[in-house]
């Protein structure tokens, strides 16, 4: 089938001598895995800046149901991102970002909403001029929402049950909860987005606190949801 989509990549892998597998979320397939000649020169068609962590690209394959390697017929740039890749700062949300999806969106199938909502999100980091120190938060928070799990809005109470993704009066019956000052937390990041995220201020701390809580919340609604290797660079960036 020929495929010609919007594409976000999430992770490249040296395989062999002269082939890198890329691992990619498209807009019309979903999740998909690429197999591409190593970029050699400036000449190549895929080149070596198209295979770096959320690269926006638009490209053109054939894909065949049975195979869990595609192959890319043309590739090209959706829409540079300067600043994401020169930022220090932001290319470590990039890196943690790029490697949170890789495991998030394992087998994840077509899911329009879902991409254009972190391309969207790619974008805007990209041109942000102010503080990003919490964006991270804020889009794992909204992320929930297209996976299935954003906390009921329609649930009250001082505890939060991470299994159960809502608020509550009383503790329920299992270990997986917040008491009421760290539900406060919850509370928090959903009323934030990205362009009034700077207002909210937190210390290093408080966003370290934070992000280990969306961790376990993940972890309890995904399946074999590993330790994230960017984790501690990220921290350390933003102390």
């Amino acid at each position: 089938m020929f495929l010609k989509t919007e594409a976000i990549v999430l992770h490249a892998l040296k395989y062999g001598d002269g082939r890198i597998i890329v691992d990619m979320f498209t807009r019309e397939q979903g999740r998909l895995s690429f197999i591409v000649p190593m970029p050699r020169s400036e000449r190549a068609k895929i080149k070596k800046q198209y295979l770096q962590p959320l690269t926006l690209l638009l490209l053109e394959a054939d894909v065949r149901q049975q195979s869990q390697l595609q192959k890319l017929r043309d590739v090209s740039l959706l829409l540079p991102l300067p600043s994401l890749l020169s930022d220090p700062k932001k290319l470590s949300i990039g890196l943690f970002v790029s490697e949170f999806l890789y495991h998030a969106l394992k087998g994840e199938q077509e899911n329009a909403p879902l991409f254009d909502y972190v391309r969207s999100s790619i974008a805007w980091i990209d041109g942000a001029q102010g503080s990003v120190a919490n964006f991270h938060l804020v889009f794992l928070m909204r992320l929930s929402r297209f996976l299935g799990f954003f906390p009921n809005l329609e649930s009250t109470g001082t505890y939060f049950d991470l299994r159960g993704a809502e608020f509550c009066e009383a503790p329920p019956l299992h270990r997986d909860f917040l008491m009421p000052e760290e539900a406060e937390h919850i509370s928090l990041l959903m009323r934030m987005d990205y362009p009034t995220m700077h207002l909210f201020k937190l210390n290093h701390a408080q966003r370290t606190r934070i992000l280990e809580i969306m961790l376990t919340y993940y972890r309890l609604h995904l399946p074999d949801f590993p330790e994230l290797k960017s984790l501690g660079v990220l921290q350390e960036m933003y102390k």
